[in-house]
Parts: C-alpha cells; sequence; structure tokens
C-alpha cells in the first residue's frame, strides 16, 4: 500500500469526464436508433395528404393530382351539368351513394362537399382501369349525356357525379378519396376536415 497523498480533484474529474463521454455516446447511439421507428420519406410521400390548388381550374376542366401512387381527379363542373345530373338517376346502379365506400359527404346527387367541383380516384371500380374523361363527347355511349367518364378496358360508363350506369361491368360507382377545402382555392386530398 502507498502512502502518496490521494488527488481527490483528479479522481473527480476523471469520473465526470467519464460520465459525459459515455453519456454522449449513448446519446450518439440512440438517436439513429430512435429515428429508424419514423417511417422514411418515402413512406410519408406515399401516404401523405396532396394539396391541390384549384384557383386556376376552368369550367368543365379536369386536372390530375396524384395520391398514394393513384390519379385523383378534380373536375370543375358547368352549370349544364350540374343541371343534368338528376335527369339520368333511373339510368345509374347507385344513384344515391348508398354503397359504405362513399364518406358521408358524398351521399348527395354531387357526391361533393362543393357542387361545382368533384374529386374521385380515378381508377374503375370493376378492373382497376383509368377511364377517360369525355367532356362534351360522352353522349356516344349514354344517349343525351353529354359529358361523362369512359372505361376504355370493359366499357364501364360513369357520369359527371362518378355514378356507375347499369348493365356495364363496374359494381361501384367511383371512389371519393376523403379531402376537404383548406379555403376557397386549395383542396387536401388525403385527409377529411379534423382529422389530426
Amino acid at each position: 500500500m502507498s502512502n502518496a497523498p490521494v488527488d481527490t480533484g483528479r479522481r473527480r474529474f476523471l469520473t465526470a469526464a467519464t460520465a459525459v463521454v459515455g453519456g454522449a455516446g449513448a446519446v450518439a447511439v440512440a438517436v439513429p436508433f430512435i429515428k429508424s421507428w419514423n417511417p422514411s420519406a418515402k413512406a410519408k410521400a406515399a401516404g401523405a395528404p396532396v394539396e391541390v390548388n384549384i384557383s386556376k381550374v376552368e369550367p368543365g376542366q379536369l386536372i390530375r393530382v396524384e395520391w398514394r401512387g393513384k390519379p385523383v381527379w378534380v373536375v370543375r363542373r358547368t352549370d349544364d351539368i350540374l343541371a343534368e345530373l338528376p335527369k339520368h338517376n333511373d339510368q345509374l346502379r347507385d344513384p344515391n351513394s348508398e354503397e359504405d365506400q362513399q364518406p358521408e359527404y358524398a351521399k348527395n346527387i354531387y357526391r361533393s362537399i362543393k357542387e361545382e367541383f368533384f374529386i374521385a380516384v380515378g381508377i374503375c371500380t370493376h378492373l382497376g382501369c383509368s377511364p377517360t374523361y369525355e367532356h362534351n363527347k360522352f353522349e356516344q355511349y349514354v344517349e343525351g349525356i353529354r359529358s361523362g367518364f369512359f372505361c376504355p378496358c370493359h366499357g364501364s360508363k360513369f357520369d359527371m357525379s362518378g355514378r356507375v350506369f347499369q348493365g356495364v361491368p363496374a359494381p361501384l360507382n367511383l371512389v371519393i378519396p376523403p379531402h376537404h377545402y383548406v379555403d376557397d382555392n386549395t383542396i387536401l386530398v388525403g385527409k377529411d376536415k379534423g382529422e389530426a
């Protein structure tokens, strides 16, 4: 045993320095580990809501955006299109949108929050093809109806509210994605109003 005096100041310094280095090392290991629990940027983007500026959409025009890898249509309907919608209910499979696939705000003749704008996933409910927008050219498919959507894969037909006609392969109306109006010129597709 040594009779040399013990340097308690040096011992305290070494203990504190070891604790600081050990704590920094634990944080350095923990940060990437905890970050790995979060979804990747690609995963976030795949399901993230999409903001759509509708201020420049002309009457009768359709614009496309992508949400969750699917095309979403935003159509600004004209007064003529809106007036035509109730006139062919007897030709539709689900004219009142009673199937459970719709959000509550789509259970009306317009299938939309605001009558003027129609927002739908642009995928046929039969086998997943993308119908074409036939603006003022739909009468070749359904007599007396000027505009609508025609699926070229198997001939399914939808009106300007995305309601499916009878006698075609598609079993359901077009899907209305969750969405809401952020303001008069902006729609947020992918999230209902009040959703976190």
